[in-house]
């Protein structure tokens, strides 16, 4: 009775439970989902350490919009643990729902910066994490192992992955073992001193470098700002992709959003995409420090709807899992099982936007993404039902002109070409040419103590990969360190230390 009387005092209008964790003592709590002012937010309750509430999503329409599109996965069919109290027995368990789409492997520890916000890095832990090349490979194996959908994209992580001298090396052992996407997640440091190294990585067949890129002013982005004109210099003498990642706080680089936009599209003969992650907020943090950084991803897209004078627009963006469709249009026409993004709507949004002159063209003005989507997940069923021969194929391409607008769309994107090769022919490598005309625009939220929901942890398509072989979501490998980051770390360091006879 209290809780409905100041639900109804402040407006507020209950949208679901979720569970969730007490910020202080980890124990699982009820937590509540609701609206209030045109936002959402978490409530929880913790019997020892009280009440915490927190900013869930900026802008409820957007969360309405994106909740349209959850869909869930069938997770693994090989398991490596047992389900025994989520998020406390990641592995991943056979409760979990949707496939590793992308294997996070930390190469090292250690790093040559030491920012403020992150806690990864050997000299606040203490101890060197790095693992040898046989170990990598034996993680690299336990990937490729997965049923029923192998993990196919890896990413190289850190620390700085740049500081390790047989980083080449991995990437090739990686190629070698048949993971088709390799990238590589650096604040770029290295890759400015040292043109042959970026030259040697890019041959080596990592297909995109994350850039860390906090901002266009030294202010914003204190890592690594004097060095981006020679990273991008050396990029494109590499012939090597960037994705910019900027790492978003409130009240310190939101204000330059557009600006990074801009950024990117000039320079997008080199840069594909921009990835915005709002920051999670690690540690013990009161709420008035909470809400003088935080940022959630409805609060990005707004800012960069005004940044951008509305050229791009909250309408743009559509949540992770609705690309769904795709996945499911390309089995019902091969029979395979595919690569599949089932991570919960809450986590991710995106778009992609083309440059027409000097006009900004984002995808949904030229293609009615929500009547095609709908279609598409409409013939999949039928095609399954009753075979997916030519004459489906060709039927398909002809249903899906009528969502495009090809007058509409840029001077030089061929897209009724591109869908020919890509649906007709099964030449997926024709979606490169979407890609090479495109800016990628994303966002990802990844959660910290206060909003955390192990909802969407039970969905995580973002692993990382341990020596002990497993694969742990994202936000229980760091939100979560002393049960996985830092005590599987710690103990193979130790391991490693020991086997080397030193102490």
């Amino acid at each position: 009775m209290q809780l409905a009387a100041q639900r109804q005092a402040h407006a507020e209008r209950l949208i679901t439970a979720t569970a969730s964790l007490c910020p202080e003592c980890r124990k699982i709590v009820r937590a509540e989902i609701f609206e209030r002012d045109g936002k959402v937010y978490m409530r929880k309750r913790c019997g020892e350490h009280g009440e915490f509430e927190d900013l869930y999503w900026g802008d409820y329409w957007l969360y309405k919009k994106a909740r349209r599109f959850a869909h869930d996965g069938q997770g693994f069919a090989n398991p490596t643990t047992k389900l025994e109290s989520c998020p406390f027995s990641c592995g991943p368990c056979e409760a979990h729902l949707s496939h590793t789409a992308l294997a996070n492997l930390v190469v090292t520890n250690r790093c040559n910066l030491a920012c403020w916000y992150c806690f990864y890095y050997a000299e606040r832990a203490g101890y060197v994490y790095e693992p040898s090349l046989a170990d990598i490979e034996r993680m690299l194996r336990y990937l490729k192992a997965q049923k029923p959908v192998p993990c196919n994209a890896l990413q190289l992580t850190g620390g700085e992955p740049t500081l390790r001298e047989d980083l080449v090396e991995i990437i090739r052992l990686a190629k070698r073992l048949g993971f088709d996407h390799v990238q590589l997640n650096t604040n770029g440091i290295k890759l400015a001193l040292d043109a042959e190294l970026a030259r040697a990585i890019a041959r080596a067949g990592a297909g995109v470098v994350y850039l860390s890129f906090d901002g266009v002013t030294a202010e914003t982005n204190q890592k690594n700002h004097r060095y981006i004109p020679k990273i991008l210099k050396n990029a494109r003498r590499a012939d090597m992709r960037l994705v910019l990642v900027p790492t978003v706080i409130k009240n310190k680089n939101d204000h330059e959003l557009g600006d990074i936009v801009e950024f990117a599209l000039k320079n997008i003969d080199v840069v594909r995409g921009v990835n915005f992650q709002p920051v999670s907020l690690v540690g013990r943090m009161p709420r008035e420090e909470r809400e003088r950084h935080r940022i959630t991803i409805p609060d990005v897209i707004l800012a960069l709807e005004e940044q951008t004078a509305g050229a791009i627009a909250r309408e743009d963006f559509y949540p992770v899992p609705s690309v769904a469709a795709i996945s499911h249009i390309v089995e019902a026409l091969t029979g395979v099982k595919q690569y599949e993004l089932t991570t919960h709507f809450a986590c991710g949004m995106a778009t992609y936007v083309f440059k027409d002159g000097n006009t900004l063209v984002p995808i949904t003005r030229f293609i009615d993404i929500d009547g095609l989507l709908e279609y598409l997940n409409e013939s999949a069923e039928r095609i399954k039902a009753g075979g997916g021969g030519l004459v489906e194929r060709i039927k398909l391409l002809s249903g899906i002109r009528r969502f495009i607008d090809a007058a509409g769309a840029p001077e030089n994107l061929k897209i009724y070409p591109i869908l020919f090769a890509a649906l007709v022919r099964h030449d997926y490598r024709a979606l490169a040419k979407f890609h090479h005309n495109a800016l990628f625009i994303g966002l990802m939220h990844f959660m910290d103590l206060y909003n955390y929901d192990i909802a969407r942890v039970k969905r995580c398509a973002i692993h990382y990969v341990t020596p002990d072989l497993r694969a742990v979501p994202f936000c229980a490998f760091n939100v979560l360190p002393e049960y996985y980051r830092d005590a599987m770390q710690k103990e193979y360091a130790a391991k490693l230390t020991a086997e080397k006879g030193e102490g």
